[in-house]
Parts: C-alpha cells; structure tokens; sequence
C-alpha cells in the first residue's frame, strides 16, 4: 500500500501550500513595513486600544504578552493580549493591529452573532478536528475489506468537516473586525486618510492567511475524500 502520507493525493495541497506561504510572506512584509512608519498621533498600540475601548466603555482588560503577532482577544476573561511590537510601538502596524483586536471586543460587547457562534463551536471543533485523522488513518489501514474500516473513514471526514466550518465562520468574523477598525480610526481621528491606506494593507494582508487557512482545509478534507473513494 502506498504510503499514506506520500501517496499521489498529497498534489492536492501542493496550491493551498503555496497560498499560506505567499499569504505569510506577505503579512511579515506589510508588517515590516509599516513597523517603520510612526503614526502622526504618536499612539502606541495600547493607548489606541485604550482610547478605543474608552469610547464606548467597553469592560476589557489589556495587558501584555509574549511572541511576535501573538494578539488576540479573549472573550472568556475579556481581556486583549497585545505582543511587545504592537503594544509599545506607536508604528502605522501597531495602531492597525491594536485596532483590529478592539474590533473583535467591540463584536463581544455588542453580540456579534458571527463571534458568539464561533465561540460556542471551537470545543466541538477543537475536539472533532483532533480526532478526524487518526480515525480516519485506522479506517485507512482495513480499506475496503472491513464495513468498519469505511466507516472509519466517513467518520473521519465528518469530524475532519468541523475544521471547514469553523474557518468559514471565521473568515467574516475577521473581515468585521478588520472593517470596525478601519472605521473607529478614522472616527476617532487617530489616523489620517493617508494613514488609513497603511493600516489597511496591514490587516488585509492579514486577512489572506484566514482565507489561506480555509483553502487547505477544503484541501484535506477533499483530499480524504479521494482517498477514501480510492481505497473502497
């Protein structure tokens, strides 16, 4: 039997690869980039984070973390963690990032269905994407000669099908938070239009990795499918 992980599938993921890598190089590049670039305003990403949760009192904790584009919300303890680059730096990257993590506090706040959804499903899936391939591979392994091992597979890929989902329920959550950003900037005067430019590259660049994300998961899962059918 062909290896499972070398077979001639593996083709298949070879143009969702190449995506995530050009999208990944395109975000450390924007980032870079516009790292170097100071804001007229002179926020730093945490007073842009401050000043923005500020406007609509929003009840959200900031403080610092470690790594390199590590920033996130957490909506479970309603805090945002921004990395040493974007929470003490006042660059066009900074703002851009600091804003789009206080969108997604806005979405929280204001009970965004896309993140409250995403929320409630990442256990789920979270669990189901972490089984799909090992069931999948046992169900590989009896093939065809086995009910069981058809079965296997087909559980496999429907667990597997959680990780298409929640990255396509991701994706607009992104796009909001992004779009919330881009506005409360401009709102709030902390960027000129020409700035605005700068900070948009930055998150759309950002933007790609998600959709990038969501191809190779289409990917795989059609890539188990093609296996499965291949061995049935």
């Amino acid at each position: 039997m062909t290896m499972f992980f070398w077979d001639w599938t593996m083709i298949i993921l070879i143009p969702g690869l190449i995506i995530s890598a050009i999208a990944q190089a395109k975000v450390t590049s924007s980032f870079n980039r516009y790292s170097r670039i100071q804001s007229r305003s002179g926020l730093t990403g945490f007073e842009t984070a401050n000043r923005l949760l500020a406007v609509q009192n929003v009840p959200v904790t900031l403080h610092s973390i470690a790594g390199n584009l590590t920033d996130h919300f957490d909506p479970r303890n309603k805090t945002i963690g921004l990395s040493q680059p974007v929470g003490n730096s006042a660059s066009l990257a900074a703002v851009a990032v600091a804003a789009h993590e206080t969108g997604h506090a806005y979405q929280d706040y204001e009970g965004y269905f896309g993140l409250k959804f995403r929320n409630a499903i990442v256990p789920v899936c979270n669990f189901a994407t972490n089984a799909a391939w090992p069931l999948f591979f046992i169900g590989l392994i009896f093939g065809g000669a086995s009910q069981y091992g058809v079965m296997l597979m087909n559980i496999g890929i429907l667990f597997f099908s959680f990780s298409l989902i929640f990255n396509l329920v991701t994706l607009p959550v992104e796009f909001n938070a992004s779009h919330r950003a881009l506005v409360m900037l401009q709102e709030n005067q902390m960027l000129g239009p020409d700035e605005i430019k700068g900070a948009r590259r930055v998150l759309s660049a950002a933007a790609m990795t998600y959709v990038a994300a969501t191809l190779v998961s289409f990917l795989n899962l059609l890539r188990m499918i093609l296996l499965r059918d291949s061995r049935s």
